[in-house]
């Protein structure tokens, strides 16, 4: 995770970003410490990295890379404002004792990039190109499922979409349908045709932005119905509020690179 130390909506390369709406920089300190806090007291370890001044969305962890095996995935931003943070980031790892894997095409990380199970769940439409996807593929030697977004609001696709964990068989997700294409919601719905599915209103709340840990979920508590469809399932809702981040087009996952070692 990146502390959001240099946070600001100063450009717009999303639906959700209004650069005449200032963010509240304390409130989104105060907010993305108790998600730290909260990973932290349900028992998973948070690595931080160090912003860097002038790289406003470098909270946005996630879609820095994907970690699976130990293994990194590295990502090539789409819009130029973003592209140093692939550097800083790429430090990071090798820092840490990681070989990074650059991405030769444009590619976001887990924004678009969704470990489930033995496959990988590829967003593609806005940001990471089709090409990052066969990357994808050959690096990790996992089979990649193309899932086509077509609603620019859902312009990632952990925005309309996460996985749940190992639940039965190839485990199970959470899904917003209107925001993929009519041949990827047949693709979903024949390989989990028992998900959790998402209203517009939760989806726009950013309650798909989440992440589960396989028991618990760290879902936005403004996402109501999902919540409950969630606890019905015998999952156990964690609500973090994340909302200042929401100016910026981001929420709980946005902000967490999940390593998986």
């Amino acid at each position: 995770m990146c502390e959001p130390r240099y946070f600001e909506v100063r450009y717009a390369i999303n639906p959700w970003m209004n650069t005449g709406v200032p963010v509240d920089l304390d409130l989104a300190r105060d907010q993305w410490r108790t998600l730290v806090q909260v990973y932290r007291d349900h028992g998973h370890a948070v690595e931080t990295v160090a912003p860097v001044e002038g790289l406003p969305d470098m909270v946005f962890s996630a879609n820095a890379a994907l970690v699976v095996d130990g293994r990194v995935f590295g990502s090539s931003f789409h819009a130029t404002e973003r592209r140093p943070e692939s550097a800083a980031y790429e430090t990071w790892f090798k820092e840490a004792g990681y070989d990074v894997h650059p991405a030769e095409s444009v590619c976001e990380g887990e924004g678009d990039l969704i470990p489930a199970g033995r496959f990988v769940m590829a967003g593609t439409g806005f940001r990471t190109r089709r090409d990052a996807h066969r990357e994808v593929q050959e690096f990790f030697g996992r089979p990649v499922i193309s899932l086509d977004l077509v609603d620019p609001r859902f312009y990632h696709l952990d925005t309309a979409l996460f996985f749940l964990g190992n639940e039965t068989g190839e485990g199970n997700v959470a899904y917003y349908p209107a925001a993929f294409s009519p041949g990827s919601r047949e693709v979903l719905q024949r390989l989990y045709p028992r998900a959790v599915i998402a209203t517009e209103e939760d989806a726009l709340s950013f309650g798909l932005n989440s992440v589960s840990d396989g028991r618990h979920v760290f879902v936005a508590p403004q996402a109501h119905d999902l919540i409950d469809k969630l606890t019905q399932r015998g999952y156990i809702a964690v609500p973090v509020d994340l909302s200042e981040f929401r100016k910026s087009g981001g929420g709980i996952k946005c902000c967490t690179l999940e390593i998986r070692s």
